[in-house]
Order: C-alpha cells, then sequence, then structure tokens
C-alpha cells in the first residue's frame, strides 16, 4: 500500500504546494473531507476555509478560497482562488477585512445580492484569522 500521494494546490497566480503527503484534510462543499493514498477518485467542489495535510510527520495549514478538487488514486489537485500559508497572512489586514464585512453585512438580508458576498469576505477573514493565530 502507498503511503504517500502527491497533493498540489494551485491559485490562478501560483503553485502553493506540490509535495508527496501523508493525508489531507479539506473545506469540501458538502463538509470537510479526507484522504489517504490510493483513494478512490472523485471530483468536487471545495469551499472556503482551512486546508491540512502532513508532509514529512509534520501537520502544515492553508487557508483557502472556494474552487474544486480532483482526486485520484496518487495525486490530489487543488485549484481554488486563493490559498495563503499562515507566514502570508497579514493578521491587521485580516482584522480590518472581519470589520468591513461584519459592517457591510448589518442591515442585508438573504435576499440582498451584496449578503452572498459579504458572507464570503467574513468567512474568508475569519479563517485568515483563524490560521494565523493557530486557533
Amino acid at each position: 500500500m502507498e503511503k504517500e500521494f502527491t497533493l498540489e494546490v494551485a491559485t490562478p497566480e501560483r503553485m502553493v504546494v506540490s509535495l508527496p503527503v501523508e493525508d489531507l484534510a479539506a473545506p469540501g462543499f458538502e463538509g470537510q473531507f479526507g484522504v489517504l493514498p490510493g483513494h478512490t477518485p472523485y471530483l468536487c467542489r471545495t469551499r472556503i476555509g482551512e486546508l491540512s495535510y502532513r508532509y514529512q510527520g509534520k501537520k502544515y495549514v492553508l487557508a483557502v478560497s472556494e474552487g474544486f478538487a480532483e482526486v485520484l488514486h496518487d495525486k490530489v489537485t487543488i485549484v481554488v482562488e486563493t490559498a495563503e500559508k499562515p507566514e502570508e497572512v497579514d493578521l491587521e489586514r485580516a482584522r480590518r477585512a472581519r470589520e468591513r464585512a461584519e459592517q457591510r453585512m448589518k442591515g442585508l438580508t438573504l435576499d440582498d445580492r451584496e449578503f452572498l458576498a459579504a458572507q464570503a469576505a467574513l468567512q474568508r477573514a475569519i479563517t485568515r484569522i483563524k490560521l494565523k493565530e493557530g486557533v
């Protein structure tokens, strides 16, 4: 049985991760999903949240936005709009983004077009803050 599979996490601007990893946990559109070597192939949407993987026995995390994941027996490719490592997160900028999103959501209802965009911005900011603070 395989002990590793290749993980690639890419955005339109760059390849964020391309490593042989031992496992993966990612935020799927229908809920969190995990992958081990030799997993059954599938394709799914991802959502805003924290992606974690184990490389050489150590756990690493990324803050990711929405996108898609392709899982094969020996490779997982995740394509998202944004992906950040903890050291790349500007904590003050993320806090300001959270405040802006919270302010935008005040007075909006679920029927307002702007509500979903503000909600997504809030979730991205919260994810980035948690990642940076190690929560």
